[in-house]
């Protein structure tokens, strides 16, 4: 059973610190393992409407309310994701009323900027995501992340109840504080034993922004051997009589971070929500991993197809990236 744990945003909202993510989950199998997952318990549901599966979720949150007993909207904590297509500031309302309606709700609880990435989509910015410019997707640079952040918090309360980012650096988040005055409630970043990113860590809870943490496990798209397969993380799994999934979300969570592992596996859902605490010892351990073999696997110049042609994290592999990020 899940620990229930909870942090507080900068908003006074809690914020469930499992949750459960819907990357990669394909079609077919997300409305299954959404509905799999509100009835394991879960209750903070991670979507985005790039994953292109936020219609079929929302068949498993009307199953759920109909099927699952006691269970009600508020119960759950539900965060969407702003695509890089919708970032002209006059799309971000609409674009929110566009996610709303895929997903038949009439609110989020959480709707983040996915990336400090504007895409230059002149048609339908809502359903053409991946404007292409030869090879490359085509990126907009007349359009700043300050501009959008200020139209992200102008967004009316009733629909968007808290605002945030996502792939945000520290020199993003405090353009957008410097620009607006206004501080987003979350980042949403690749966080896992791999990366640790300290600096940013310390920098959000400094100024009050909420962590999630997306491929907690590594990540399968350079084709890498997932976190859970590690020698260390097997190693405190069996000492603590666990899953190696479990090791790492417990890892994840120390600091009031919230993590969102996917799964489309029914048993392996389950067990992602039994969680066991960590000694010291056992929490030094995994960082351990990070010190000695760092690497961030989410760089949408090199890993994303079509390329991406722009610096996000200012990593040796995005140098030679033609763009950069407008702040």
């Amino acid at each position: 059973m899940s620990l229930g744990r909870t942090v507080k945003l900068n908003t006074g909202a809690s914020i469930p610190q499992l949750g459960f993510g819907t990357w990669q989950a394909e079609a077919g199998q997300v409305e299954a393992a959404v509905f799999e997952a509100l009835k394991a318990g879960y209750k903070h549901i991670d979507l985005a409407k790039v994953y292109g599966n936020q219609k079929e979720i929302a068949q498993a949150f009307k199953k759920a309310f109909e099927e699952i007993p006691g269970l009600k909207r508020e119960d759950l904590f539900i965060v969407s994701k702003l695509w890089n297509s919708q970032h002209r500031p006059e799309h971000v309302a609409e674009a929110l009323d566009d996610c709303l309606a895929e997903l038949g709700l009439n609110y989020l609880d959480l709707y983040l900027v996915h990336f400090p990435v504007a895409f230059d989509e002149r048609g339908d910015v809502h359903q053409n995501l991946f404007p292409l410019q030869g090879d490359d997707v085509k990126i907009l640079d007349d359009v700043s992340i300050v501009d959008t952040w200020k139209a992200m918090t102008k967004l009316p309360k009733e629909k968007a109840r808290a605002v945030g980012v996502s792939n945000h650096t520290r020199e993003h988040l405090q353009a957008l504080i410097d620009g607006t005055g206004v501080t987003p409630a979350a980042n949403q970043i690749e966080r896992h034993p791999r990366l640790l990113q300290p600096e940013l860590i310390k920098y959000c809870a400094e100024k009050g922004i909420h962590i999630t943490e997306y491929s907690a496990f590594g990540n399968n798209m350079l084709g890498e051997p997932l976190l859970v397969q590690h020698d260390v993380v097997k190693e405190v799994a069996k000492k603590n009589n666990a899953t190696p999934a479990q090791v790492i979300l417990a890892w994840a969570q120390v600091g009031g971070h919230s993590v969102i592992p996917k799964s489309v596996t029914p048993s392996r859902i389950q067990e992602n929500f039994k969680e066991i605490e960590l000694s010291k010892e056992d929490f030094e351990k995994i960082e351990s991993i990070g010190k000695k073999e760092p690497r961030r696997f989410n760089i949408p110049y090199i890993a994303n197809k079509p390329r991406w042609p722009i610096n996000i994290f200012n990593e040796p592999e995005e140098k030679e990236a033609p763009h950069k990020v407008i702040v």
